[in-house]
C-alpha cells in the first residue's frame, strides 16, 4: 500500500556492497516532493549504483529503500530516469516524439494502441521542453542538447514522483547545460517531482540545488551547498589542505601542494565537496 504522506524517497540504514567491497553503508536519506538533491563524489563511490538501487537493478545488502511510499521495484511508474548523454544511430527510424512516447509505453511489446489522451500528453511535454520544432525529425540526426531535452520529456511524460538524473549534462556545452538544468528545475517546481541528480560538475545546477548527498570512501554527508562546500569540510574530508573560492557565480576548488588532485582541471567542485548535516564520515 502506498503512503501519500511519506517522503518521495526513503533510504534507511542502507548498505550496498559488491562481494567484499562496501560501496557505502548506513546511508539514510529522505527526499520530499519537489526537492532537488545533487549526488556528488569521486568516481567509484557509488553514485550511479545508488540510482540502480532505486531502479531495482542493484540489491541492498542491508537496510531499506522506498519510493512513493512502497518498496523499490523494477519498472516503477513512480520513477522517471534520464541516462547519461549518448547519441543515437543516425539511421534510426525513430522520431523525436517516438523517443518521448517510450516514456509511456516503452515497456510494452509491439506498437499497441496510443490513445488521444496519451498523444496529447506527449505533445504537452514536447512543448514544455521546447522541442516542437524537431518533434517529427529523425532522432538520430538531432544534436546532443536536443536529445537531452527529449529525454527530459521522456522521463517526465509519465508524471513520476521521483526523477533520477545520471550525469544528464555530460558532453553538453555550457549553453545546453544551463538550458537542460533550468528545464529540470522548472519541471520539478511545476509538477512537484523530487529530483536526484548525479553530477561531477555542480556549478550548472547550483542555483537549483536544495541539498547535496556526498558519497566518499563508503561514507556520506548530506546538507545544503552553503553548509557543505567549504574549505573546512573539504580539508577534513580529504585530509589535506583544500580551499574553496567563489569566482563570480562559480565555485572553484584549489588543493594544497601535497593534494594528489590539486589541479583544477582534475578536481571539480563536485569531486570534492564534503557535506554538512546528519553525517557519517
Amino acid at each position: 500500500m502506498t503512503d501519500n504522506s511519506a517522503p518521495v524517497l526513503e533510504l534507511d540504514d542502507a548498505e550496498l556492497r559488491f562481494g567484499d567491497r562496501v560501496v557505502w553503508h548506513h546511508l539514510s536519506l529522505a527526499v520530499e516532493a519537489g526537492e532537488f538533491v545533487a549526488v556528488l563524489g569521486p568516481n567509484g563511490t557509488g553514485k550511479t549504483s545508488l540510482l540502480k538501487v532505486l531502479l531495482g537493478q542493484n540489491q541492498l545488502r542491508t537496510g531499506t529503500a522506498r519510493v512513493g511510499g512502497h518498496p523499490v521495484r523494477a519498472g516503477d511508474g513512480d520513477i522517471g530516469y534520464i541516462p547519461q548523454q549518448r547519441g543515437l544511430d543516425r539511421a534510426t527510424p525513430m522520431r523525436g516524439r517516438d523517443l518521448v512516447r517510450m516514456g509511456l509505453d516503452g515497456h510494452r511489446w509491439g506498437p499497441g494502441l496510443f490513445s488521444r489522451r496519451r498523444r496529447a500528453r506527449v505533445d504537452e511535454l514536447l512543448t514544455a521542453v521546447g522541442a516542437e520544432s524537431y518533434a517529427n525529425a529523425p532522432a538520430g540526426l538531432l544534436s546532443g542538447g536536443e536529445l537531452q531535452r527529449l529525454r527530459v520529456a521522456q522521463a517526465l511524460v509519465g508524471e513520476p514522483k521521483l526523477l533520477l538524473c545520471d550525469e544528464p549534462l555530460l558532453s553538453l556545452d555550457m549553453n545546453h547545460q544551463k538550458r537542460v538544468a533550468a528545464l529540470i528545475d522548472e519541471m520539478r517546481r511545476e509538477r512537484g517531482t523530487a529530483v536526484l541528480f548525479v553530477t561531477h560538475e555542480i556549478n550548472p545546477i547550483l542555483p537549483y540545488v536544495d541539498r547535496v548527498l556526498y558519497l566518499a570512501g563508503g561514507h556520506y554527508r548530506v546538507g545544503t551547498p552553503e553548509e557543505v562546500i567549504t574549505t573546512e569540510s573539504l580539508t577534513e574530508l580529504f585530509g589535506s589542505p583544500i580551499e574553496v573560492v567563489e569566482v563570480g557565480d562559480r565555485l572553484v576548488i584549489v588543493g594544497g601542494d601535497d593534494h594528489p588532485h590539486h589541479p583544477e582541471a582534475e578536481l571539480s567542485p563536485a569531486d570534492a565537496p564534503a557535506l554538512r548535516g546528519p553525517a557519517v564520515l
